[in-house]
């Protein structure tokens, strides 16, 4: 597999995981933050999107921090209608995918920049990997925390784990594999 499959792959996976905890949400509660200095669900989708649009426009081209975003302003406000959060989330992500389908291989050893620090695109690419992953993950471990026992699990229940692996390994089996 292509270096670009595997990362398109990654997005594809941290996108669903983060979408399948908001989708356990009503809008108030994506606009709930547990502090003064904690951010919403909201403001962390606002801020990966806006990561996304800037990371990813003219990716090979300009640098990586454009010049008219305001990464300031997507820790700031809320959304009116949970299809306004949505569109919003989509435009990033949208720009993101976008991009990585006209990439090559080839284009994955030029330099870009990132505040006017060079990467290499791979690089730049990966590090968008664990920035988006770990945002991701604030989005789990919050909307967890706000269904507490009403949370529907994305992985494995706690305490099921032997019985899911026994599970794989009966279908592993079945497979020849």
């Amino acid at each position: 597999m292509s270096y670009l499959k595997l990362a398109t792959e990654d997005f594809k996976n941290i996108k669903n995981q983060a979408e399948r905890a908001m989708e356990q949400l009503n809008l108030d509660q994506l606009h709930f933050s547990p502090s003064e200095e904690s951010n919403s669900i909201a403001i962390i989708a606002k801020h990966m999107s806006g990561n996304l649009k800037s990371r990813f426009s003219d990716f090979l081209t300009s640098d990586g921090e454009k010049p008219d975003r305001n990464r300031d302003g997507e820790f700031e406000g809320t959304f009116a209608a949970l299809e306004d959060l949505l569109t919003h989330w989509n435009s990033g992500w949208t720009v993101l995918f976008q991009t990585l389908a006209q990439l090559t291989e080839k284009d994955l050893e030029q330099t870009v920049l990132i505040r006017n620090e060079p990467h290499t695109a791979i690089e730049a690419i990966q590090r968008q990997i664990v920035h988006q992953a770990s945002h991701a993950g604030q989005i789990v471990y919050l909307a967890k925390m706000i269904k507490n026992e009403e949370w529907n699990t994305l992985s494995i229940p706690k305490g099921q784990s032997q019985q899911f692996n026994k599970k794989m390994m009966e279908i592993s089996k079945k497979e020849g594999t």
